[in-house]
């Protein structure tokens, strides 16, 4: 007698933990786990499913983690390229500030929308305004995320709405909190945060760190985004960005540490030392803040998670800034010292995949394909001409396929997009809304 499952995936290959091609397997799903993984023969033998999904000429792959991303910046694509520096000050801020919960919502269910279509099935959201649409969307949205609000106490460019001092912050996020962690079957995290150095005083940095310990979750910030971070601190404190931070107690294993780019090499070791989650955003920090880093990362054996810092200035696409950080990092560190190596393909999947997942504090739980972990897997199609055949499938992946080849999305074992068509978001719905939404936001906003 066949044993009665959830789902099957049938007759794909597949990315294994080693980042190896697989083909002609079958993974086999039941509620939210994944149960098994074989040959197409020995699964078609054993078990039954309620569902399959057919993959043939098709890759089944982790979900991506986009670990770094600001859901409510959605309504500021193509605004702030060609800015001059300091566009969060001038541009980002005042914008969000602005927004009221029916824009946030609009914003959010448009950001869900992209990123399952991309491929993405976690997110660390840095904080916004309104953060409770947020959660709710995501909620709906069948996604997984760790949620915050923005925090910020000090600054004289940050418009008074978004200030509050270290005990109302901890008291938003404590209420989103009560309301939410744990919701949609325990895919929603509620995290704290710091914006950055700037715009933190010593006792707010000290309350935030101090809750995240308290509630025993995430603590999610902007550190060493760009050089003015690090001129701050030097005339403030007379220490580096990383260095504040450890002073008063935010370094750890359960920070997420955004950007980390103008990193001097102590900073690196304090980072190691204290076991913090990097998270690199190629396409914002190429185009305004400059090159991480990143072998040192990886000599150290670091966690490197990849996220696209919403989009304000890109897209949403993980894959886009795969190819982004290889082809900067390949000029920057690696052409000067004839090193093609500096940062191979299968180092750049991982980031998207295990070491999004290591960022999030889930790397038992999801980032790789492997039996006992949550169901939270893409299919692409690999079979069109931009792809197939390929020598290294790999390699191809990562310089080749885009987000309009993931064809299908599993979260927390239930299908959230097949064949393109997303279940559980209204796309016409909200590409409609989005649209006829677009201009009084910028006009409310100054911009």
């Amino acid at each position: 007698m066949k044993t009665p499952v959830s789902l099957i995936v049938k007759n794909c290959s597949m990315i294994t933990p080693e980042f190896e091609i697989k083909e002609n397997q079958s993974v086999v799903i039941n509620e939210d786990i994944i149960l098994a993984i074989d040959s197409v023969e020995t699964v078609e033998a054993k078990y039954e499913a309620k569902e399959t999904l057919y993959g043939d000429g098709k890759l089944l792959m982790p979900g991506l983690v986009d670990a770094h991303t600001h859901i409510c910046q959605q309504f500021l694509r193509g605004r702030t390229a060609d800015e001059y520096p300091m566009v969060w000050a001038r541009i980002l801020v005042p914008f969000e500030s602005s927004l009221n919960e029916e824009d946030v919502s609009t914003s959010a269910q448009l950001s869900c929308l992209e990123m399952i279509k991309s491929g993405t099935t976690s997110f660390a959201e840095s904080g916004g305004v309104h953060m409770h649409k947020v959660a709710e969307v995501a909620v709906q949205s069948g996604l997984r995320g760790a949620i915050t609000c923005s925090t910020m106490d000090q600054g004289p460019f940050i418009p008074d709405s978004m200030k509050s001092n270290p005990f109302e912050a901890a008291q938003e996020i404590e209420s989103l909190y009560q309301d939410f962690h744990g919701a949609g079957d325990g895919r929603i995290q509620i995290w704290f945060a710091l914006r950055q150095v700037m715009t933190s005083t010593p006792a707010l940095i000290e309350h935030m760190a101090e809750k995240a310990k308290e509630y025993n979750t995430g603590l999610h910030i902007h550190l060493s985004e760009h050089r003015d971070e690090v001129s701050y601190c030097l005339q403030n404190y007379q220490k580096r960005p990383a260095e504040v931070f450890d002073q008063f107690g935010a370094l750890g294993p359960n920070l997420l540490a955004a950007h980390s780019v103008v990193l001097s090499e102590s900073e690196i070791d304090l980072l190691k030392e204290r076991k913090v989650n990097i998270v690199h955003n190629p396409r914002s920090n190429f185009g305004s803040h400059g090159f991480p880093k990143t072998p040192r990362f990886m000599q150290n054996d670091m966690p490197i998670g990849m996220g696209t810092d919403g989009a304000a200035g890109s897209s949403l696409s993980l894959f886009d800034e795969m190819r982004v950080l290889r082809s900067g990092l390949n000029v920057y560190w690696g052409l000067p010292i004839f090193d093609p190596m500096v940062i191979p393909a299968k180092d750049l999947l991982k980031m998207v995949t295990a070491g999004g997942a290591s960022a999030l504090m889930l790397k038992e739980q999801i980032g790789s394909i492997e039996v006992g972990k949550k169901a939270d897997l893409v299919l692409l199609n690999i079979n069109q001409p931009h792809i197939s055949p390929s020598h290294k499938l790999i390699n191809t992946i990562v310089e080749c396929a885009t987000s309009r080849d993931v064809e299908d999305s599993i979260i927390d074992g239930k299908i959230v997009m097949k064949n393109r068509e997303v279940l559980t978001l209204d796309e016409e719905k909200i590409m409609f809304e989005s649209k006829k939404a677009l201009k009084p936001i910028a006009i409310k906003a100054g911009i």
